[in-house]
Protein backbone atom coordinates (compact mmCIF):
# COMPACT_ATOMS: atom_id res chain seq x y z
CA UNK A 1 0.00 0.00 0.00
CA UNK A 2 2.92 2.15 0.52
CA UNK A 3 2.04 3.61 3.64
CA UNK A 4 4.17 5.43 6.64
CA UNK A 5 5.74 2.05 8.57
CA UNK A 6 6.09 1.85 12.09
CA UNK A 7 9.92 3.43 12.72
CA UNK A 8 10.88 -0.01 14.46
CA UNK A 9 9.28 -2.06 11.56
CA UNK A 10 10.88 -0.33 9.22
CA UNK A 11 14.05 -1.64 10.93
CA UNK A 12 12.74 -4.90 10.52
CA UNK A 13 11.78 -4.77 7.49
CA UNK A 14 15.11 -3.75 6.42
CA UNK A 15 16.92 -6.33 7.97
CA UNK A 16 14.26 -8.87 5.61
CA UNK A 17 15.83 -6.96 2.08
CA UNK A 18 19.73 -7.24 3.37
CA UNK A 19 19.03 -11.13 4.10
CA UNK A 20 16.98 -12.03 1.55
CA UNK A 21 18.30 -10.24 -1.39
CA UNK A 22 17.11 -10.17 -5.17
CA UNK A 23 13.75 -11.56 -3.94
CA UNK A 24 11.16 -8.83 -4.91
CA UNK A 25 8.24 -10.86 -4.53
CA UNK A 26 8.84 -11.78 -0.84
CA UNK A 27 10.02 -8.36 0.00
CA UNK A 28 6.58 -6.64 -1.51
CA UNK A 29 4.49 -9.51 1.31
CA UNK A 30 6.70 -8.32 3.65
CA UNK A 31 6.02 -5.11 3.83
CA UNK A 32 2.64 -5.14 2.92
CA UNK A 33 2.13 -7.15 6.26
CA UNK A 34 4.33 -4.60 8.39
CA UNK A 35 2.94 -1.27 7.32
CA UNK A 36 0.14 -2.89 9.07
CA UNK A 37 1.48 -4.03 12.16
CA UNK A 38 1.97 -0.61 13.97
CA UNK A 39 -1.41 -0.42 15.99
CA UNK A 40 -1.20 -4.24 16.84
CA UNK A 41 2.58 -3.44 18.46
CA UNK A 42 1.58 -0.88 20.50
CA UNK A 43 -1.61 -2.74 21.66
CA UNK A 44 0.53 -6.10 22.36
CA UNK A 45 3.89 -4.82 23.42
CA UNK A 46 4.97 -8.52 24.45
CA UNK A 47 4.90 -9.03 20.99
CA UNK A 48 7.85 -6.70 19.90
CA UNK A 49 9.39 -7.73 23.11
CA UNK A 50 9.77 -11.33 22.08
CA UNK A 51 10.54 -10.60 18.37
CA UNK A 52 7.40 -12.05 17.00
CA UNK A 53 7.84 -9.94 13.46
CA UNK A 54 11.86 -11.25 13.31
CA UNK A 55 10.68 -14.81 13.71
CA UNK A 56 8.14 -14.61 11.71
CA UNK A 57 10.02 -13.30 8.75
CA UNK A 58 12.05 -16.32 9.02
CA UNK A 59 11.00 -19.64 7.88
CA UNK A 60 11.29 -22.57 10.19
CA UNK A 61 13.07 -24.57 7.18
CA UNK A 62 13.89 -23.90 3.61
CA UNK A 63 14.48 -26.90 1.52
CA UNK A 64 15.82 -26.75 -2.12
CA UNK A 65 16.73 -30.22 -3.90
CA UNK A 66 17.47 -31.06 -7.69
CA UNK A 67 14.84 -33.31 -9.57
CA UNK A 68 16.20 -35.39 -12.10
CA UNK A 69 14.06 -36.86 -15.17
CA UNK A 70 13.93 -38.43 -18.06
CA UNK A 71 12.07 -37.07 -21.25
CA UNK A 72 10.20 -38.90 -23.76
CA UNK A 73 13.42 -38.65 -26.48
CA UNK A 74 15.14 -40.41 -23.43
CA UNK A 75 17.06 -37.13 -22.58
CA UNK A 76 17.92 -36.72 -18.76
CA UNK A 77 16.16 -33.12 -17.59
CA UNK A 78 17.25 -31.17 -14.33
CA UNK A 79 14.82 -28.87 -12.41
CA UNK A 80 14.91 -27.62 -8.95
CA UNK A 81 12.24 -28.29 -6.16
CA UNK A 82 11.52 -25.98 -3.14
CA UNK A 83 9.63 -26.40 0.31
CA UNK A 84 9.54 -23.42 2.45
CA UNK A 85 8.34 -24.64 5.88
CA UNK A 86 7.47 -21.23 7.21
CA UNK A 87 5.29 -21.25 10.60
CA UNK A 88 4.00 -24.50 12.24
CA UNK A 89 2.34 -22.09 15.38
CA UNK A 90 -1.29 -23.33 14.40
CA UNK A 91 -0.34 -26.65 13.05
CA UNK A 92 1.30 -28.78 10.46
CA UNK A 93 2.18 -26.84 7.53
CA UNK A 94 0.11 -26.99 4.75
CA UNK A 95 0.68 -25.18 1.37
CA UNK A 96 0.33 -25.59 -2.35
CA UNK A 97 3.00 -26.69 -4.82
CA UNK A 98 3.54 -24.69 -7.84
CA UNK A 99 5.06 -26.03 -11.18
CA UNK A 100 6.30 -23.11 -13.34
CA UNK A 101 9.00 -21.76 -15.06
CA UNK A 102 9.01 -18.83 -12.94
CA UNK A 103 9.41 -20.58 -9.47
CA UNK A 104 12.28 -19.50 -7.25
CA UNK A 105 12.80 -19.19 -3.45
CA UNK A 106 11.77 -15.55 -3.59
CA UNK A 107 8.33 -16.53 -5.25
CA UNK A 108 8.01 -19.61 -2.93
CA UNK A 109 9.13 -17.55 -0.01
CA UNK A 110 6.42 -15.09 -0.58
CA UNK A 111 3.52 -17.48 -1.51
CA UNK A 112 4.45 -19.22 1.96
CA UNK A 113 4.63 -15.76 4.03
CA UNK A 114 1.41 -15.18 3.04
CA UNK A 115 -0.18 -18.68 3.67
CA UNK A 116 1.07 -18.07 7.17
CA UNK A 117 -2.04 -15.58 7.51
CA UNK A 118 -4.31 -17.11 5.25
CA UNK A 119 -4.32 -19.94 6.81
CA UNK A 120 -4.77 -18.41 10.23
CA UNK A 121 -7.85 -16.58 8.86
CA UNK A 122 -9.71 -19.84 7.94
CA UNK A 123 -9.75 -20.82 11.86
CA UNK A 124 -8.44 -23.91 11.01
CA UNK A 125 -5.77 -25.76 12.59
CA UNK A 126 -2.87 -25.44 10.13
CA UNK A 127 0.28 -23.66 9.74
CA UNK A 128 1.71 -22.20 6.40
CA UNK A 129 3.99 -23.60 4.08
CA UNK A 130 4.37 -23.15 0.10
CA UNK A 131 6.60 -25.74 -2.20
CA UNK A 132 7.04 -26.26 -6.10
CA UNK A 133 9.78 -26.50 -8.98
CA UNK A 134 10.43 -24.54 -11.88
CA UNK A 135 9.29 -27.05 -13.88
CA UNK A 136 6.93 -26.27 -16.83
CA UNK A 137 3.92 -28.68 -17.20
CA UNK A 138 2.51 -27.85 -20.34
CA UNK A 139 3.34 -29.47 -23.27
CA UNK A 140 4.80 -32.49 -21.78
CA UNK A 141 3.22 -35.55 -22.16
CA UNK A 142 1.33 -37.64 -19.48
CA UNK A 143 4.36 -39.99 -19.06
CA UNK A 144 6.90 -36.94 -19.01
CA UNK A 145 4.87 -35.65 -16.18
CA UNK A 146 4.41 -38.74 -14.09
CA UNK A 147 8.18 -39.05 -13.97
CA UNK A 148 9.12 -35.77 -12.90
CA UNK A 149 6.27 -35.95 -10.18
CA UNK A 150 7.67 -39.53 -9.07
CA UNK A 151 11.08 -37.70 -8.72
CA UNK A 152 10.10 -34.56 -7.13
CA UNK A 153 8.29 -37.22 -4.60
CA UNK A 154 11.24 -39.45 -4.14
CA UNK A 155 12.85 -36.15 -2.36
CA UNK A 156 10.04 -34.21 -0.93
CA UNK A 157 8.51 -37.20 0.95
CA UNK A 158 11.15 -36.59 3.31
CA UNK A 159 10.22 -33.74 4.61
CA UNK A 160 5.87 -34.16 4.69
CA UNK A 161 3.68 -36.25 6.34
CA UNK A 162 0.07 -35.98 7.75
CA UNK A 163 1.59 -34.48 11.52
CA UNK A 164 4.43 -32.34 9.76
CA UNK A 165 3.55 -30.48 6.26
CA UNK A 166 0.63 -31.14 4.00
CA UNK A 167 0.94 -30.35 0.48
CA UNK A 168 -1.55 -29.41 -2.28
CA UNK A 169 -1.57 -28.15 -5.88
CA UNK A 170 -1.41 -24.62 -6.76
CA UNK A 171 -0.38 -23.34 -10.37
CA UNK A 172 0.95 -26.17 -12.58
CA UNK A 173 -0.23 -29.09 -9.99
CA UNK A 174 -3.87 -30.54 -10.29
CA UNK A 175 -5.60 -33.92 -9.81
CA UNK A 176 -3.33 -35.53 -12.58
CA UNK A 177 0.06 -33.91 -10.82
CA UNK A 178 -1.23 -34.78 -7.14
CA UNK A 179 -2.00 -38.28 -7.92
CA UNK A 180 1.29 -39.53 -9.31
CA UNK A 181 2.79 -37.93 -6.24
CA UNK A 182 0.69 -39.73 -3.98
CA UNK A 183 1.14 -42.95 -5.68
CA UNK A 184 4.85 -42.53 -5.42
CA UNK A 185 4.70 -41.61 -1.80
CA UNK A 186 2.47 -44.55 -1.03
CA UNK A 187 5.08 -46.93 -2.56
CA UNK A 188 8.25 -45.31 -1.24
CA UNK A 189 6.92 -45.29 2.37
CA UNK A 190 4.63 -48.22 1.84
CA UNK A 191 1.54 -46.40 4.01
CA UNK A 192 -1.62 -45.61 2.50
CA UNK A 193 -1.19 -41.99 4.36
CA UNK A 194 -4.29 -40.00 2.66
CA UNK A 195 -3.83 -37.01 4.68
CA UNK A 196 -0.51 -36.33 3.03
CA UNK A 197 -1.78 -34.92 0.23
CA UNK A 198 -4.65 -32.32 -0.43
CA UNK A 199 -6.47 -32.24 -3.89
CA UNK A 200 -6.58 -36.24 -4.38
CA UNK A 201 -9.33 -37.93 -6.87
CA UNK A 202 -12.58 -38.61 -5.28
CA UNK A 203 -11.75 -42.07 -5.25
CA UNK A 204 -8.86 -42.21 -3.44
CA UNK A 205 -9.62 -39.79 -0.38
CA UNK A 206 -10.31 -36.33 -2.20
CA UNK A 207 -13.18 -33.97 -1.17
CA UNK A 208 -15.86 -32.97 -3.20
CA UNK A 209 -15.96 -28.86 -2.98
CA UNK A 210 -12.03 -29.21 -3.00
CA UNK A 211 -11.42 -28.14 -7.19
CA UNK A 212 -13.94 -25.71 -6.54
CA UNK A 213 -13.16 -23.89 -3.84
CA UNK A 214 -10.55 -20.92 -4.18
CA UNK A 215 -13.13 -20.08 -6.81
CA UNK A 216 -16.18 -20.56 -4.60
CA UNK A 217 -14.43 -19.11 -1.85
CA UNK A 218 -13.74 -15.73 -3.32
CA UNK A 219 -16.89 -15.09 -4.79
CA UNK A 220 -18.45 -16.00 -1.23
CA UNK A 221 -15.78 -13.39 0.08
CA UNK A 222 -16.94 -10.67 -2.09
CA UNK A 223 -20.64 -11.70 -1.72
CA UNK A 224 -20.47 -10.79 2.49
CA UNK A 225 -18.15 -7.09 1.21
CA UNK A 226 -21.45 -6.42 -1.62
CA UNK A 227 -23.96 -7.39 1.35
CA UNK A 228 -22.45 -4.69 4.27
CA UNK A 229 -23.12 -2.24 1.73
CA UNK A 230 -26.55 -3.34 0.58
CA UNK A 231 -25.47 -5.02 -2.43
CA UNK A 232 -25.58 -7.73 -4.15
CA UNK A 233 -24.09 -9.82 -7.51
CA UNK A 234 -27.40 -9.88 -9.07
CA UNK A 235 -27.42 -7.75 -11.90
CA UNK A 236 -23.49 -7.28 -11.88
CA UNK A 237 -21.32 -7.24 -14.66
CA UNK A 238 -18.02 -9.00 -13.78
CA UNK A 239 -14.47 -9.44 -15.11
CA UNK A 240 -12.33 -12.81 -14.13
CA UNK A 241 -8.78 -12.99 -15.10
CA UNK A 242 -7.22 -16.57 -15.67
CA UNK A 243 -9.06 -19.44 -16.97
CA UNK A 244 -7.76 -22.05 -14.31
CA UNK A 245 -9.23 -23.46 -12.05
CA UNK A 246 -9.47 -20.71 -9.73
CA UNK A 247 -11.04 -18.52 -12.47
CA UNK A 248 -13.60 -21.40 -13.56
CA UNK A 249 -14.95 -21.84 -10.61
CA UNK A 250 -15.10 -18.11 -9.78
CA UNK A 251 -17.21 -17.74 -13.19
CA UNK A 252 -19.61 -20.56 -11.97
CA UNK A 253 -20.42 -19.20 -8.89
CA UNK A 254 -20.78 -15.75 -9.82
CA UNK A 255 -23.37 -16.83 -12.69
CA UNK A 256 -24.97 -19.15 -9.71
CA UNK A 257 -25.41 -15.59 -7.60
CA UNK A 258 -26.83 -13.75 -10.52
CA UNK A 259 -23.94 -12.53 -11.77
CA UNK A 260 -22.69 -11.86 -15.44
CA UNK A 261 -19.07 -12.13 -16.23
CA UNK A 262 -18.32 -11.25 -19.68
CA UNK A 263 -14.55 -11.49 -20.05
CA UNK A 264 -11.67 -13.87 -18.98
CA UNK A 265 -8.31 -14.39 -19.81
CA UNK A 266 -5.24 -16.86 -20.30
CA UNK A 267 -1.57 -15.75 -20.63
CA UNK A 268 -1.79 -14.90 -24.54
CA UNK A 269 -4.93 -12.98 -24.53
CA UNK A 270 -8.43 -12.19 -23.31
CA UNK A 271 -11.61 -12.89 -24.03
CA UNK A 272 -14.40 -10.64 -24.21
CA UNK A 273 -17.91 -12.29 -24.46
CA UNK A 274 -20.64 -9.70 -23.98
CA UNK A 275 -23.59 -11.88 -23.86
CA UNK A 276 -21.82 -13.66 -20.81
CA UNK A 277 -19.00 -16.30 -20.93
CA UNK A 278 -19.74 -19.75 -21.79
CA UNK A 279 -19.11 -21.84 -18.90
CA UNK A 280 -19.27 -25.13 -20.25
CA UNK A 281 -16.98 -24.15 -23.49
CA UNK A 282 -14.13 -22.78 -21.20
CA UNK A 283 -14.37 -25.85 -19.17
CA UNK A 284 -14.24 -28.03 -22.21
CA UNK A 285 -11.38 -26.06 -23.63
CA UNK A 286 -9.02 -25.98 -20.44
CA UNK A 287 -10.16 -28.48 -18.38
CA UNK A 288 -10.87 -31.22 -20.78
CA UNK A 289 -8.63 -30.22 -24.22
CA UNK A 290 -6.47 -28.10 -22.67
CA UNK A 291 -6.39 -25.93 -25.12
CA UNK A 292 -5.39 -21.51 -25.24
CA UNK A 293 -8.54 -19.54 -24.17
CA UNK A 294 -8.38 -18.19 -27.97
CA UNK A 295 -10.20 -20.94 -29.36
CA UNK A 296 -13.55 -19.65 -27.58
CA UNK A 297 -14.45 -17.45 -30.77
CA UNK A 298 -14.32 -20.67 -32.83
CA UNK A 299 -17.20 -21.57 -31.17
CA UNK A 300 -18.80 -18.16 -30.27
CA UNK A 301 -18.62 -16.25 -33.43
CA UNK A 302 -19.82 -12.77 -31.62
CA UNK A 303 -17.08 -13.13 -28.68
CA UNK A 304 -14.34 -10.82 -29.46
CA UNK A 305 -10.63 -12.40 -28.53
CA UNK A 306 -8.27 -9.38 -27.82
CA UNK A 307 -4.16 -11.39 -28.25
CA UNK A 308 -2.12 -9.94 -25.51
CA UNK A 309 -5.20 -7.44 -24.24
CA UNK A 310 -5.28 -5.93 -20.93
CA UNK A 311 -8.75 -7.44 -19.29
CA UNK A 312 -8.97 -4.57 -16.93
CA UNK A 313 -9.75 -2.35 -19.91
CA UNK A 314 -12.94 -3.99 -20.15
CA UNK A 315 -15.46 -1.89 -17.72
CA UNK A 316 -16.76 -3.95 -14.96
CA UNK A 317 -18.96 -3.45 -11.65
CA UNK A 318 -17.02 -6.22 -10.04
CA UNK A 319 -13.15 -7.67 -10.89
CA UNK A 320 -11.98 -10.43 -10.00
CA UNK A 321 -8.08 -11.14 -10.76
CA UNK A 322 -7.64 -14.85 -10.53
CA UNK A 323 -4.09 -15.44 -12.80
CA UNK A 324 -0.62 -14.45 -11.15
CA UNK A 325 1.14 -12.05 -8.68
CA UNK A 326 1.31 -8.42 -10.01
CA UNK A 327 -1.41 -8.87 -12.67
CA UNK A 328 -3.13 -5.56 -11.85
CA UNK A 329 -0.81 -2.47 -11.56
CA UNK A 330 -2.26 1.17 -10.40
CA UNK A 331 -2.92 2.40 -13.84
CA UNK A 332 -5.42 -0.64 -14.06
CA UNK A 333 -6.85 0.18 -11.08
CA UNK A 334 -7.51 3.48 -11.91
CA UNK A 335 -9.00 2.63 -14.54
CA UNK A 336 -11.53 -0.35 -13.51
CA UNK A 337 -12.67 2.62 -10.77
CA UNK A 338 -13.22 4.55 -13.32
CA UNK A 339 -15.36 2.34 -15.26
CA UNK A 340 -17.33 2.17 -12.30
CA UNK A 341 -15.79 -0.98 -10.10
CA UNK A 342 -17.04 -1.30 -6.62
CA UNK A 343 -15.38 -4.39 -5.97
CA UNK A 344 -12.52 -6.28 -6.23
CA UNK A 345 -11.42 -9.90 -4.96
CA UNK A 346 -8.57 -11.62 -5.57
CA UNK A 347 -8.77 -15.28 -6.42
CA UNK A 348 -4.97 -15.52 -7.11
CA UNK A 349 -1.96 -14.82 -4.70
CA UNK A 350 -0.76 -10.63 -4.40
CA UNK A 351 -1.94 -10.37 -7.85
CA UNK A 352 -2.47 -6.13 -7.31
CA UNK A 353 0.21 -4.43 -6.81
CA UNK A 354 0.98 -2.06 -4.19
CA UNK A 355 -0.13 1.22 -6.51
CA UNK A 356 -3.11 -0.89 -7.60
CA UNK A 357 -4.28 -1.25 -3.86
CA UNK A 358 -3.73 2.15 -3.03
CA UNK A 359 -6.15 2.93 -5.53
CA UNK A 360 -8.51 1.14 -4.46
CA UNK A 361 -8.33 1.54 -1.09
CA UNK A 362 -8.40 5.70 -1.62
CA UNK A 363 -11.72 5.15 -3.87
CA UNK A 364 -13.55 3.15 -1.19
CA UNK A 365 -14.14 0.30 -3.25
CA UNK A 366 -14.86 -3.21 -1.64
CA UNK A 367 -11.02 -4.74 -1.91
CA UNK A 368 -10.56 -8.28 -0.81
CA UNK A 369 -6.89 -9.05 -0.82
CA UNK A 370 -6.12 -12.64 -1.73
CA UNK A 371 -5.30 -13.91 2.21
CA UNK A 372 -8.51 -13.08 2.97
CA UNK A 373 -10.65 -13.76 -0.13
CA UNK A 374 -8.53 -16.96 -1.50
CA UNK A 375 -8.60 -18.38 1.74
CA UNK A 376 -11.33 -20.95 0.26
CA UNK A 377 -8.82 -23.39 -1.24
CA UNK A 378 -6.67 -23.97 1.95
CA UNK A 379 -10.03 -24.14 3.93
CA UNK A 380 -11.32 -26.76 1.91
CA UNK A 381 -8.24 -28.49 2.08
CA UNK A 382 -8.23 -28.50 5.89
CA UNK A 383 -11.27 -30.41 6.04
CA UNK A 384 -10.13 -32.93 3.23
CA UNK A 385 -7.45 -33.42 5.95
CA UNK A 386 -10.51 -34.29 8.90
CA UNK A 387 -12.41 -36.06 6.18
CA UNK A 388 -9.13 -38.27 5.74
CA UNK A 389 -8.17 -38.85 9.56
CA UNK A 390 -11.86 -39.88 10.27
CA UNK A 391 -11.88 -42.17 7.75
CA UNK A 392 -14.93 -40.45 6.68
CA UNK A 393 -16.51 -38.90 3.31
CA UNK A 394 -19.15 -35.63 3.25
CA UNK A 395 -21.65 -34.16 0.73
CA UNK A 396 -21.06 -31.63 -1.80
CA UNK A 397 -23.91 -29.77 -0.39
CA UNK A 398 -22.19 -30.20 3.07
CA UNK A 399 -18.83 -29.40 2.44
CA UNK A 400 -19.95 -26.20 0.44
CA UNK A 401 -22.12 -24.86 3.65
CA UNK A 402 -18.78 -25.64 5.81
CA UNK A 403 -17.04 -23.47 2.95
CA UNK A 404 -19.52 -20.82 3.11
CA UNK A 405 -19.51 -20.45 6.65
CA UNK A 406 -15.42 -20.46 7.07
CA UNK A 407 -15.70 -17.55 4.05
CA UNK A 408 -18.26 -15.83 6.44
CA UNK A 409 -16.25 -15.70 9.54
CA UNK A 410 -13.04 -14.85 7.67
CA UNK A 411 -15.16 -11.94 6.69
CA UNK A 412 -16.16 -11.05 9.76
CA UNK A 413 -13.05 -11.61 11.24
CA UNK A 414 -11.74 -8.90 9.08
CA UNK A 415 -14.20 -6.53 9.48
CA UNK A 416 -14.00 -6.58 13.22
CA UNK A 417 -10.35 -6.44 13.28
CA UNK A 418 -10.21 -3.24 10.85
CA UNK A 419 -12.53 -1.51 12.77
CA UNK A 420 -10.75 -2.13 16.12
CA UNK A 421 -7.50 -0.87 14.29
CA UNK A 422 -8.99 2.52 13.01
CA UNK A 423 -9.50 1.02 9.61
CA UNK A 424 -12.96 0.49 9.08
CA UNK A 425 -13.67 -1.29 5.93
CA UNK A 426 -10.25 -1.96 5.25
CA UNK A 427 -9.61 -5.69 4.58
CA UNK A 428 -6.16 -5.81 3.87
CA UNK A 429 -5.34 -3.91 7.33
CA UNK A 430 -8.35 -6.27 8.79
CA UNK A 431 -6.75 -9.57 7.41
CA UNK A 432 -3.18 -9.05 8.43
CA UNK A 433 -4.40 -7.89 11.84
CA UNK A 434 -6.47 -10.96 12.69
CA UNK A 435 -4.42 -13.61 10.93
CA UNK A 436 -0.98 -12.57 12.41
CA UNK A 437 -2.64 -11.59 16.06
CA UNK A 438 -3.79 -15.49 16.08
CA UNK A 439 -0.41 -16.27 15.05
CA UNK A 440 1.63 -14.22 17.30
CA UNK A 441 -0.73 -15.46 20.28
CA UNK A 442 0.69 -19.29 19.59
CA UNK A 443 4.18 -18.44 19.01
CA UNK A 444 4.41 -16.32 22.38
CA UNK A 445 2.69 -19.38 24.25
CA UNK A 446 5.23 -22.30 22.29
CA UNK A 447 8.01 -20.39 23.89
CA UNK A 448 11.25 -19.31 21.94
CA UNK A 449 11.71 -22.00 19.24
Amino acid sequence: MTTKMDVKLETVYQDVLKRNPGEVEFHQAVREVLETLGPVLAKYPEFRDRKIIERICEPERQIIFRVPWQDDRGEVQINRGFRVQYNSSLGPYKGGLRFHPSVYLGIIKFLGFEQIFKNALTGLPIGGGKGGSDFDPKGKSDNEVMRFCQSFMTELMRYIGEHTDVPAGDIGVGGREIGYMFGQYKRLTSRYEAGVLTGKGLDYGGSLVRTEATGYGATFFVKEMLEVRKDSFAGKTCTVSGSGNVAIYTIEKIHQLGGKVVACSDSNGVIHDDKGIDLDLVKQLKEVERRRIKDYVEYRKHARYLPGGNIWEIPCQVAMPSATQNELNGKDAALLVKNGCIAVGEGANMPTTPEGAKVFLDAKVAYGPGKAANAGGVATSALEMQQNASRDSWTFDYTEKRLANIMKNIHQNCWDAAEEFGAKGNYVVGANTAGFIRVAKAMVAHGLI
